[in-house]
């Protein structure tokens, strides 16, 4: 386990394989473990040296309870993001993200485009209200206290979204609540209901991935068509077969498209 020390706290990450550097981004409520089949891939292949963080507020970062009214923001991650990068020395570097992490990785590429050498985004939304209306109405104070007073609501409106998910999934997400805290939990989904990048995507300056599952309900699929009418260079892959987490639904399929877009062109330069 490897951590560094930042402005709000201790940042836990993962690493893996020799190469040129490539970041993950976690969603929502999810930790650096939901990539972990998928780093060992993309490591095996020698070209990668493959970092996987933990925002603040999840998994084992810090809870960043000093400072909660910014730390879960969308613009706090993407500074976070950048401070890992600062740290590291990693100058410039692919950089993807699922869910929540898709969005902070979006930002990312349009606040510090010397930073990015691409981006891809899985099941991540350009605007907020695509959001499932449980998630938007989880970033409100009042309905977040009455979740976490009562666990048992939370733990039934986690079944109903999840009800078509596989065991690893289902198993992966309680796993991960446990080690979420009442504020990032409404925190970060409240700013990102509110987050609308679709007027500046076509500033993005790097080529964009966009990776959608197709019977996607907590993401709605339909952020494909905006991230392609935003942005010229964007290209999208569809997940016949997938819901909110293409990458345990079709890993090979997943892995593959991911591994195309990073060689495409000196992804790593």
């Amino acid at each position: 386990m490897s951590s560094i020390v930042t402005e709000r706290g201790i940042l836990h990450y993962e690493s893996i394989g020799r190469g040129r550097p490539v970041i993950l981004l976690h969603g929502w409520i999810n930790s650096w473990d939901v990539w972990r089949d998928s780093m060992v891939t993309l490591a095996k292949t020698r070209r990668y040296r493959v970092y996987a963080l933990d925002f603040w507020g999840f998994g084992d970062s810090a809870t960043g309870a000093e400072d909660s009214d910014a730390t879960f923001q969308v613009s706090s991650y993407v500074e976070m993001v950048h401070q890992f990068m600062m740290t590291l020395g990693i100058q410039k570097a692919p950089i993807i993200g699922h869910s929540m992490g898709g969005t902070v990785a979006l930002s990312m590429a349009l606040e510090h485009p010397d930073r990015v050498a691409r981006t891809a985004i899985v099941g991540a939304p350009v605007v907020g209200s695509s959001l499932n209306p449980f998630l938007r109405l989880s970033g409100y104070n009042l309905i977040a206290q009455l979740v976490w007073r009562y666990p048992f609501i939370r733990d039934n409106i986690m079944k109903i979204l999840l009800a078509g998910d596989s065991r690893e999934v289902k198993a992966m997400i309680f796993r991960d609540v446990q080690r979420t805290t009442m504020e990032s939990f409404f925190r970060s989904i409240g700013d990102l209901r509110a987050t609308d990048l679709r007027s500046r995507l076509d500033t993005l300056e790097s080529p964009v991935l966009g990776m959608y599952g197709v019977k996607d309900n907590i993401v709605s699929p339909s952020n494909a068509g905006l991230l392609t009418s935003g942005s010229r260079i964007a290209k999208i892959v569809m997940m016949n077969h997938s819901r909110h987490f293409p990458m345990i639904d079709e890993p090979d399929r997943f892995v593959a498209a991911l591994q195309e877009f990073l060689n495409d062109d000196g992804a790593g330069d």
